[in-house]
């Protein structure tokens, strides 16, 4: 029913606003910032950049060895089909099979460069910064 207010029908009074069956939500308040822990350096700036360049570098070299050879056979494959066609080169085996082949393997050489330039280079700085930051953290609980 709705109301009419009308004189027709005085005796009706008009309807209460509507209310919700559950108690209204009070006011949000955001909460205050959690204060900031007090922590100690962590090593230098520069040494945690020279670290992200050198797994940077590390990451780009595996990384370009392994699509670097895929692209080189897609290529070969799209633009090329007389090369990898031609069974010249391996006793009858077809270059192109050869070359899908040599995948793996390339992916193996991936696979070490990846861990070689870990030792040689990357690993060594971490391991760097990981003692300084022991030698902080005893510096920082004598205290």
């Amino acid at each position: 029913m709705s109301y009419d207010p009308s004189p027709s029908y005085p005796h009706r009074p008009p309807p209460p606003p509507y209310r919700p069956p559950w108690p209204p939500r009070p006011p949000h308040r955001p909460s205050p910032p959690p204060p900031a822990p007090h922590r100690t350096a962590l090593g230098h700036h520069s040494d945690l950049r020279v670290l992200r360049t050198a797994y940077r570098w590390q990451r780009r070299t595996a990384t370009l060895t392994a699509l670097g050879y895929f692209t080189l056979f897609l290529f070969l494959s799209a633009y090329a089909p007389g090369v990898m066609t031609d069974t010249s080169l391996a006793g009858g085996l077809p270059t192109g099979l050869l070359l899908a082949l040599l995948q793996l393997p390339v992916t193996w050489l991936a696979i070490a460069l990846y861990e070689h330039t870990a030792r040689r280079h990357v690993d060594p700085l971490a391991d760097r910064i990981r003692k300084e930051a022991a030698l902080d953290a005893r510096r920082g609980a004598g205290r």
